[in-house]
């Protein structure tokens, strides 16, 4: 698990932080291909695709790069019993990693004890497996953010994570990554996933304490060390993403 706060010196050192992330619905196999030999070159920690690609995928990989995939996605409204059934396929079928989303609404209740027990039914599904939570932390408040993240720990997940990417509140933000990494205190992984675009982007989640990156531009956002990229953040030109 990468450290907090330390900025990468290089592209091959970020790279290593990178889910490199294709979930589009209209994705087809020739795309995941071409993700999982892009990933190779760059040399990412994992590609990311939707369930029904998983086993293709590690076939197709070959161990080149680790499979992730993701569970209840996009909008987490589904029954936990069959999000720990999808999860349990998905390893079944070659993911060594899983990202789950949890039901927004219920944090939005506050009912965090229902929160605990839809990631926990996920987590003994897949024992031994890595399990991030989607929290879409852009629709919670500040202390919904603290309180969620504190129910991925103590359902003993091992990342909380910004977004799916898919929501119209938006994506990931310096301010929510820090909430974030403080309520989970360096004892969880944090991820952050939807609208890192640039490499000052990544800098400045990172500087907030992501450990992980989804990304679906990778290659752009590596090419901004060669360019020496000083460009400003979106994050410091509006208050979320450039979504």
């Amino acid at each position: 698990m990468a450290k907090y706060n330390i900025i990468p010196e290089g592209p091959a050192e970020l790279a290593q932080m990178v889910d490199h992330t294709l979930l589009k619905p209209e994705a087809t196999t020739a795309d995941v291909d071409a993700l999982i030999d892009e990933a190779a070159k760059l040399g990412v920690w994992s590609v990311c695709v939707s369930p029904t690609f998983v086993s293709h995928a590690a076939k197709y990989a070959r161990g080149r790069v680790k499979i992730c995939t993701v569970v209840g996605f996009p909008s987490g409204k589904v029954v936990s019993a069959i999000k720990a059934a999808e999860a349990a396929r998905a390893v079944a079928d070659g993911a060594e990693e899983v990202d789950m989303v949890i039901d927004v609404g219920m944090a939005k209740e506050h009912d965090y004890a229902a929160v605990t027990a839809d990631i926990q039914a996920v987590r003994d599904a897949i024992p031994g497996t890595l399990l991030k939570v989607i929290i879409e932390s852009a629709a919670l408040t500040d202390d919904e953010i603290t309180e969620v993240s504190k129910c991925c720990e103590a359902a003993k997940a091992d990342f909380v994570k910004t977004s799916t990417g898919f929501h119209t509140s938006g994506g990931a933000t310096p301010h929510a990554i820090a909430l974030m990494s403080k309520a989970v205190g360096g004892r969880l992984g944090v991820k952050a996933s939807g609208g890192v675009r640039t490499l000052a982007d990544a800098k400045a989640v990172i500087a907030a304490g992501a450990t992980r990156l989804g990304l679906s531009g990778t290659a752009s956002v590596l090419a901004g060390y060669d360019a020496n990229d000083d460009a400003e953040s979106a994050y410091d030109q509006a208050d979320g993403p450039a979504y």
